[in-house]
């Protein structure tokens, strides 16, 4: 890929209480994306005050990232096409609109984290982890009964879900956060690991009460490819030692408060229960895996779909597929364009794993985040999954900053992210 260079904003010639602004509102888009049961979220509120700010600095679209917006708008052009007999119904039209914003705010991101990279990804870190810490806490008070009317709002079928609508939209959201924790544990000094220790027990503790069968997935194998690369990525064999011993403290102290809890009959009852591969919804000829090779049969002969929010006519639940619901909802065009974004991205994501960048440590959790939501989209629709885009407009930024800072003199790189040598 060509990376050609463009002016643009740079905190360096921004009036300094627009930066603090502008700081404030990545911070408050992390938190925000934490907080989606009620509409507008305040993650939206966050995001389009933030374009606002940040483009009214002097942030601009550039020639790099040509091909993203590209994918998006052909994805968003087939959604929009194949949902043209359906515009007179309100569902039909949020959803598509919703669609657009969703790859509206994945360039905005890209554009930001492009510029001044390690200060606003430690931002939007920050932010996820606050937020996620609220999200958490709610869920597992709502769980246990320990708010007046917490059960009805914070759970839902007997599961945790915070302040998300779906518990295993709770799971996927706090998966980033947990995995942003866990680093502070492995590699931090005592007493930041402890505090992150405390952070990462409580938001695991959710993923674990959501009851996702997905999202335990999702945090375990992240975790795990996360640290392997940690472990390879590392300066030096003391760091990598004490990687591969916290991790497997971790791991043990993980499974003694997995067997403490499943000592409670009401826990240990849908622990067994959503744990068995026996679920009625999954099996049969129009189970969920059923589902996705009569729908694919169907996407090889519908070329414009059948449009948005209209499988279930055809079938008893959604798709829980996001690639085939590209093909549904978009037709041939957002089915080829969805996975072409989703697997280019990933691809590039192992380019720039080796990348000694000031940032590396957040760009290994965000790709290990974002490489397993690609994959756990196989089985779940994360099309408008706030955070899903917000991973992804992050390392499309990630991807260019780096190959600035490679073609860049130490030095003047240094000083322009704000690393002394």
């Amino acid at each position: 890929m060509t990376y050609l260079a463009a002016d643009h904003s740079s905190p360096a010639t921004t009036a300094p209480a627009v930066v603090t602004l502008q700081r404030a509102l990545l911070w408050l888009m992390g938190f925000g994306g934490a907080i989606v049961f009620i509409e507008p979220s305040p993650y939206e509120i966050a995001t389009i005050s933030a374009m606002v700010v940040f483009f009214a600095a002097g942030l601009r679209m550039r020639l790099v990232f040509v091909p993203l917006l590209v994918l998006l708008f052909l994805i968003n052009i087939g959604y929009t096409i194949c949902a043209a007999y359906l515009l007179e119904l309100t569902p039909i039209i949020n959803w598509i609109l919703t669609s657009w914003y969703m790859a509206v705010s994945a360039i905005f991101v890209a554009l930001v984290v492009s510029e001044d990279t390690q200060a606003r990804l430690d931002l939007l870190r920050r932010g996820l982890i606050a937020g996620a810490l609220l999200a958490s806490l709610a869920g597992i008070a709502g769980y246990l009964h320990l708010i007046p009317g917490g059960g009805e709002l914070f759970t839902l079928y007997g599961r945790a879900s915070g302040t998300f609508k779906d518990p295993n939209v709770l799971g996927a959201f706090l998966v980033l956060p947990a995995l942003f924790a866990l680093q502070s544990v492995v590699s931090d000094r005592f007493g930041r690991a402890l505090r992150s220790a405390v952070v990462f027990g409580i938001i695991s503790l959710a993923v674990l009460l959501a009851f996702s069968r997905a999202a335990w997935g999702l945090l375990v194998a992240t975790a795990a490819f996360m640290l392997f690369m940690m472990v390879l990525t590392s300066s030096s064999h003391k760091q990598r030692s004490r990687i591969i011993i916290m991790a497997i403290a971790a791991v043990v102290a993980a499974a003694l408060v997995i067997v403490i809890l499943l000592q409670f009959d009401f826990i240990a009852d849908m622990f067994k229960q959503r744990a068995s591969f026996d679920q009625k919804y999954d099996e049969g000829r129009f189970g969920r895996f059923g589902r996705h090779v009569l729908g694919a049969q169907m996407a090889l002969d519908l070329p414009f779909g059948i449009g948005p929010l209209q499988f279930t006519k055809f079938f008893p639940e959604d798709t829980h597929n996001s690639y085939l619901n590209a093909f549904m909802s978009g037709g041939w065009i957002s089915g080829i364009c969805y996975p072409a974004l989703m697997f280019t991205t990933a691809l590039l994501g192992f380019r720039y794993v080796f990348v000694r960048v000031p940032w590396q440590r957040a760009y290994l959790a965000v790709f290990a985040a974002f490489l397993g939501t690609v994959g756990e989209a196989f089985i779940i629709d994360t099309d408008h999954w706030r955070h899903f885009w917000l991973m992804l407009g992050a390392m499309w930024g990630m991807f260019v900053a780096a190959q600035q800072y490679m073609a860049t003199p130490a030095p003047a790189a240094d000083e322009a992210t704000g690393i002394s040598p």
